[in-house]
């Protein structure tokens, strides 16, 4: 597996033609009355068409409003990503949002995901954060990989992401 930055010219619809985002959802977590709750939720979550559009043109912007894009890769195919866009935001100013991270369904497990997250919390600090905000699928996987890294819930809200996934968990880690 080889680790390098990927450039705004990179990002196409080409750049994912061998990513596996399937992940077949079986259990969530979800908060009720104040507490987190494991809830049996059934459904298949793979990106669309229309959804690869979006995501390849917010890669794009992340990277041309200064923020970074890390790829881990598999001779010349992208098995796995994270991106962290640029600026400070929360009360104190002290929280970077870590948008996307994402291992391709037959690499999971691995480490790649571990390698990526790494490279987030380091490009983090030296943008002079101390928290990274993850809006994070309720997956109970995808919190497991999120807890074992030592995330905790979120001391404040993003609520431009909370609106937009309102059944994700907002998440920090302190870095």
């Amino acid at each position: 597996m080889e680790y390098r930055w990927i450039e705004k010219e990179e990002v196409s619809r080409n750049l994912f033609r061998e990513f596996r985002r399937y992940q077949n959802v079986t259990r969530c977590l979800r908060k009720v009355e104040g507490k987190w709750l494991v809830k049996d939720i059934t459904f298949v979550d793979d990106w669309d068409e229309k959804e690869l559009e979006e995501l390849v043109e917010q890669l794009k912007d992340i990277l041309a409003d200064g923020g970074m894009v890390y790829g881990a890769w598999e001779g010349n195919l992208l098995k796995g990503f994270v991106a962290v866009a640029a600026g400070l935001f929360g009360s104190k100013m002290n929280y970077i949002d870590l948008v996307h991270i994402y291992v391709s369904e037959e690499l999971r497990g691995r480490g790649t995901g571990t390698r990526l997250f790494e490279e987030a919390k380091t490009w983090a600090r030296l943008q002079g954060a101390e928290k990274l905000y993850i809006s994070a699928h309720s997956a109970v996987e995808s919190q497991g990989f999120y807890k074992k890294r030592g995330c905790v819930e979120a001391e404040e809200y993003h609520a431009e992401h909370v609106e937009k996934e309102p059944c994700d968990c907002q998440l920090e880690y302190v870095l």
